[in-house]
């Protein structure tokens, strides 16, 4: 089997044309020298994952800190400064505004300069010097709802602390009685969000790097006019797709090593469990989106059309995976189509 290179020179393949898996191999080596021709192409195919992952690792995090918090205490007392305090001790909070105008936090919440404002009554440590109630006001921003509902949570618990310690300054000990739970968190203990953020980057950045050259590749001898070149040998359909796939299973696999490799020594996720089986059947995920991307591309009649129907095979996989939103908060409908998504079983594995 013979071809063509870029200047004109005919190249004989390495394998001989005497099978099925020759001519597979020799469609396969075909691919690998378009790719090296491209000097541009094989740097960004093992680095571009790498990038992706480091830049997505640090910026995608559900770990919420550091919430821009106004403060109006109306009290002035010992005990509503041992709040704020207890307040900024905890990391979550950053009180960057002290208002002496209650009408000051719509301002600051209107304009976004606080996610979060603290109300602390006039008669605050009266009420606690009587062992009455004492309440404190919260005004949350809510347009970010994942964040209002992390800082009124981060801010409960730290009134719930200051509460105990109030009572056990006003008698020494805890009243009898009520429920002391004792918490322990599993798989996770310290509950980082990279631990569960990392391995799903990894897993949308070899989508995408799987898809996004498969895609192309049936397309690309179409807009060249080769295609018709490959027509007439004795290549069959099947084995002009499969030796197209070889090249890119190859360096999906080289890939998935590269993000293993940062994931594990960048940011310090530990792999629990064989890497044979995660490589195992991280082929069978590739191979999935191998012909994803193979589909596209031979319905497509130019890479344009290739690369705009990318997305709409890219973002599904993303959004309905149980990724970034969980799949038993979904319609019942759409969790039956969750079952076709390839990487809602993939994030399971890693």
């Amino acid at each position: 089997m013979l071809f063509m290179n870029n200047v004109g020179w005919w190249k004989e393949a390495p394998v001989k044309p005497n099978g099925m898996w020759s001519r597979v191999l020799n469609v396969a080596w075909k691919e690998l020298i378009q790719l090296r021709r491209d000097r541009r192409m094989v740097p960004l195919i093992l680095m571009a994952p790498v990038l992706q992952l480091v830049v997505y690792g640090y910026a995608i995090s559900t770990t919420v800190s550091h919430i821009t918090t106004a403060v109006y205490d109306a009290d002035r007392s010992p005990a509503s400064r041992a709040l704020v305090i207890s307040l900024e001790a905890s990391g979550y909070f950053d009180v960057n505004y002290y208002v002496k105008d209650i009408h000051q936090i719509d301002t600051l919440v209107d304009r976004g300069s606080a996610t979060m404002a603290l109300i602390i009554p006039p008669d605050f440590s009266k009420k606690l010097a009587r062992q009455q109630p004492a309440t404190v006001q919260a005004v949350v921003d809510g347009t970010d709802p994942n964040t209002a509902t992390t800082a009124l949570g981060y801010l409960q618990a730290i009134v719930r602390g200051y509460s105990h310690n109030v009572l056990v300054e006003r008698f020494g000990k805890l009243p009898s009685g009520g429920v002391d739970p004792r918490v322990r968190v599993w798989y996770n203990p310290t509950l980082e969000s990279r631990n569960f953020m990392v391995p799903g980057i990894i897993a949308i950045v070899m989508l995408q790097i799987t898809m996004n050259l498969t895609a192309l590749a049936v397309v690309r001898e179409r807009e060249q006019g080769t295609i018709e070149q490959l027509i007439v040998t004795p290549t069959r359909s099947w084995e002009l797709l499969v030796g197209k796939a070889i090249p890119y299973v190859v360096i999906s696999l080289l890939d998935i090593l590269l993000v293993l490799a940062v994931g594990t020594q960048v940011f310090g996720v530990p792999v629990q469990g064989s890497v044979l089986l995660l490589l195992a059947l991280t082929l069978l995920f590739l191979l999935t989106a191998l012909g994803l991307g193979l589909l596209i591309s031979t319905v497509s009649r130019n890479q344009q059309q290739a690369s705009m129907a990318i997305p709409f095979v890219i973002f599904p996989n993303i959004l309905l995976s149980g990724f970034f939103f969980p799949i038993e908060n979904m319609p019942r409908f759409v969790q039956v189509v969750t079952y076709f998504i390839p990487m809602r079983y993939y994030l399971t594995i890693v």
